[in-house]
């Protein structure tokens, strides 16, 4: 990654954080209302290996009562599940999902909001914690997605348990998603399940 590409990553996470986007961005309200409405999930750059942030993501996911689906060009099947090598397929085989979780780069989401813009039926398209692309939420936005950016579907589950501040929650999931397999995992167990 070059200089000039660092400093406009980082230039964009301010943009995000301080409220400066070229697009408006789903709040709080609106996303436990997406949460709450939603049954169907493609978690795009699912990974088989355990202990990877999108693996554990989609079993948390599956555990509480989400329908999943993988979509990965690398795997087959990941833990159990029919993995697509694109979305273009998991929506042609199985049908329209609500939520379109990207689990990539940030300079691969804009590829990504495109293709769940053609495919049609999503109502989301949610960038994980530490992906912030806003050419993708552009793209989505103008292809009548809402977004959801740098959050954890985690994040916004435990909220609706406790009281806890979204920016402390989104900060301390990055540390444990990103460190620690065991501590994800027992904090992903306390979220409760999907009705």
């Amino acid at each position: 990654m070059t200089h000039a590409d660092e400093r406009r990553r980082a230039r964009e996470m301010l943009d995000l954080q301080e409220g400066r986007g070229p697009v408006p961005l789903l709040d709080d309200a609106g996303i436990e209302s997406l949460l709450r409405s939603s049954r169907r999930i493609a978690v795009v750059g699912a990974s088989a290996r355990t202990g990877r942030p999108s693996h554990d993501v989609l079993v948390a996911l599956l555990h509480r009562g989400w329908d999943v689906v993988p979509v990965s060009p690398v795997a087959d099947e990941v833990v159990g599940r029919r993995a697509y090598p694109t979305l273009a397929a998991a929506v042609a085989e199985t049908g329209p999902f609500d939520i379109v979780d990207l689990f990539r780069r940030p300079e691969a989401c804009p590829d990504h909001a495109l293709e769940a813009v053609e495919v049609g039926g999503s109502r989301c398209l949610w960038l994980q914690l530490g992906i912030v692309s806003w050419e993708a939420a552009r793209i989505a936005h103008d292809g009548g997605l809402a977004i959801v950016m740098e959050a954890s579907h985690y994040c916004m589950a435990w909220r609706g348990v406790k009281d806890i501040d979204a920016r402390m929650l989104n900060s301390v999931m990055r540390g444990v998603f990103l460190k620690d397999s065991t501590l994800r995992r027992e904090f992903l167990a306390l979220i409760p399940r999907k009705d």
